[in-house]
């Protein structure tokens, strides 16, 4: 896919405030750990995560996402009432029914006429709403979109820290558990526009690709428990099926862009943690200074990571103008999606 008028208008993100260290959740598992004698600092030794951010209170995902909304429009030169299309695209969601969206839209008072719904993939759900509105941007059907997603990864740690104090699993059978604990918290939001609406400096979405391997859809399961969350991963299975996928999506980005690895300026992933970062950039044969990570600070973050690495390599001056950015996406499923973006 091809997109020719579409920019991305402005971005708005919000972090928690506060932080969790993965020293902290190692001394709430220390009886886990003196159990199974598993060594101190293992946890920060194998992803790289030193912190993670959480609401200290509850808070909804349209909370979360509402906020970020209001970063994003705050820096737009949209006033609320213009936005055609609002998408709730988070792994959090605030119930079955209604949509996420419809609190969302409520707490950021947008128009009547605006058109909600939530769009669900994983990780990779943000990515999928960019590539959704932006074909309906190319096609003239809306001319402004603010995509947002909340994620609050507070309630599936705290169920992961109990179960692992209260069952007396093996070092085998905690590993479907270990990822959890690298999650963390945040919210993102974008506007997208078509061209014309745009300021001239505005980032240029171009299109990009996708690869589905769904024979890997049992890799990484996510559900409720009463009012908790529960995730169990196979995380070496679920890593070496997404870095095959992840690989044939990129050859055909090449080919779609006709971009070399050394046309491509930076890189921005899908935050896991540092063996999936190292794995994939060397899958891809690319240069680790092309990357720009956010996951040691924030950890997994899920549909959040990859548009708050973007907002974060924006506002810092790492992305300049001229410059080629591949969005690399991912999400258990198994599904990847890699946009090109024109720095301006």
């Amino acid at each position: 896919m091809r997109f020719q008028h579409v920019r991305i208008e402005s971005l708005g993100y919000v972090v928690p405030p506060e932080p969790i260290s993965s020293a902290e959740i190692e001394a709430r598992l220390a009886p886990v750990y003196q159990r199974l004698k598993l060594p101190e600092g293992r946890l920060e030794l194998m992803t790289g995560i030193e912190t993670r951010h959480f609401w200290p209170q509850p808070i909804r995902p349209s909370e979360a996402s509402a906020q970020a909304g209001e970063h994003a429009l705050a820096q737009s030169r949209f006033d609320r009432e213009q936005i055609d299309l609002l998408v709730h695209c988070g792994v959090c969601r605030d119930r079955l029914e209604p949509a996420t969206a419809a609190y969302v839209h409520g707490l950021l008072g947008l128009s009547s006429g605006t058109q909600i719904f939530d769009l669900s993939n994983a990780c990779l759900g943000f990515v999928n709403a960019m590539t959704m509105a932006a074909s309906m941007i190319q096609a003239g059907s809306i001319r402004r979109a603010l995509l947002v997603s909340g994620e609050n990864g507070r309630p599936l740690l705290e169920r992961t820290i109990q179960t692992l104090l209260e069952r007396p699993l093996s070092r085998r059978e905690i590993k479907p558990y270990f990822a959890n604990l690298t999650i963390g918290a945040g919210a993102v939001a974008m506007v997208l526009c078509h061209e014309d609406e745009a300021p001239t400096d505005a980032p240029e979405l171009l299109g990009g690709v996708v690869e589905t391997d769904s024979s890997a859809n049992e890799l990484c399961q996510g559900d409720t428990a009463g009012d908790a969350l529960e995730m169990l991963t196979e995380a070496e299975q679920l890593l070496e099926a997404g870095l095959k996928v992840a690989e044939r999506t990129w050859h055909r980005f090449q080919d779609l862009f006709g971009w070399s690895h050394d046309e491509v300026d930076h890189v921005i992933c899908h935050q896991v943690g540092r063996t999936h970062q190292r794995r994939l950039l060397e899958t891809l044969q690319m240069p680790v200074e092309k990357d720009y990570p956010t996951y040691p600070y924030m950890g997994n973050v899920g549909s959040v990571s990859l548009p708050f690495s973007l907002a974060k390599a924006i506002e810092n001056g790492v992305l300049t103008t001229g410059q080629r950015v591949a969005l690399l996406g991912i999400g258990s499923g198994l599904s990847s999606a890699m946009l090109g973006l024109k720095i301006h």
